[in-house]
């Protein structure tokens, strides 16, 4: 085992795979060697494979998406980054219209082996147009998989089966937790899509989330046993597949939910677990089930404000404290 952040995890997991395939090759905004990524996940990677297989582009995020499906469909494995998750808006044809649809409307006569990396989430005061979560737009598209990786060692296992698929794959990260450590194992592994992990086993009360609300929840989590509140923290790994079974099992065994993820309440892919919870586990819920969610507002770039708009520890300990 080796200790890395989830940044030099994810890069070490994309650096095996160019190494294991010469079809797999990057493309995206500032991804090269003058830059090296917005997030500098990509760094050293020119330098190692070359122009012809690390692809700086111009700015046009419909043109990445459109170049990648185009390239993957007549054989090879793109990697395509868009450097924040509010900018796949500007591609949302070639997403949700063209590579999430090509298998089904062509009979499976062809495949679509696109992953589309980008990132998520606010906590950088950047404002309402590079920090918003929008995951739940993807998850009500069928055709594309969804990969939410929180923890390093996830990043680099999802990140290596995430290339290996023929489907195209939304590979979905971020910002404040691209610096955390984790022990990640030397050897070479991948990590199945649709498996969510428990990451802290509990009695009480079962917490579901997302990227940084997860760290948010294990903290919170730690704090309540002095109080003798048990809690179960799930991690979903992937939205699309989803996880049910741990979800349902969870919830038989405490009793209670509680949602966490950093999207605008409204819609937000909460609602949908809480839709299935209530669908398939209602017999075994002793209360309500809890979401805690933002504000139905853009995301704002003053700091208190931004504070403010992001689900914190108070927060989700509240909600935990009003259904135990």
């Amino acid at each position: 085992m080796t200790e890395m952040t989830y940044r030099e995890a994810l890069k070490a997991g994309i650096r095996e795979e160019m190494l294991h395939d010469e079809r797999v090759f990057l493309l995206g905004e500032d991804i090269g060697r003058n830059w090296g990524g917005a997030f500098k996940v990509t760094k050293g990677l020119a330098e190692e494979f070359g122009d012809e297989r690390v692809r700086d582009t111009p700015i046009s995020e419909n043109t990445i998406v459109g170049a990648a499906i185009g390239a993957a469909i007549t054989g090879l494995r793109p990697i395509a980054e868009i450097m924040f998750g509010d900018l796949i808006s500007l591609a949302m044809d070639q997403v949700c219209n063209q590579a999430a649809k090509m298998r089904f409307m062509f009979g499976g006569q062809t495949s679509v082996p696109v992953v589309v990396r980008s990132v998520f989430g606010g906590g950088k005061n950047i404002a309402s147009h590079h920090s918003q979560s929008l995951e739940a737009w993807f998850m009500h598209t069928p055709g594309l998989k969804i990969a939410v990786p929180a923890f390093a060692s996830d990043a680099k296992g999802l990140i290596k089966t995430a290339i290996r698929d023929p489907n195209p794959v939304m590979f979905f990260e971020h910002k404040l937790v691209y610096d955390k450590k984790e022990e990640v194992p030397d050897e070479e592994y991948t990590i199945p899509f649709g498996e969510a992990k428990i990451r802290k086993e509990g009695a009480d009360v079962t917490v579901w989330g997302t990227w940084f609300m997860l760290h948010k929840a294990l903290d919170v989590a730690e704090e309540l046993t002095k109080e003798g509140i048990s809690v179960e923290v799930i991690d979903p790994r992937t939205l699309v597949p989803l996880d049910k079974k741990t979800l349902l099992e969870s919830v038989k065994k405490t009793g209670r939910l509680v949602l966490v993820t950093e999207e605008t309440k409204t819609g937000a892919t909460t609602a949908e677990i809480a839709a299935i919870v209530q669908e398939e586990a209602f017999d075994w819920l002793d209360a309500p089930i809890k979401r805690v969610n933002a504000p139905d507002t853009p995301v704002p770039f003053s700091p208190p404000l931004e504070d403010y708009f992001i689900p914190n520890h108070k927060r989700i300990a509240e909600a935990i404290r009003e259904i135990v």
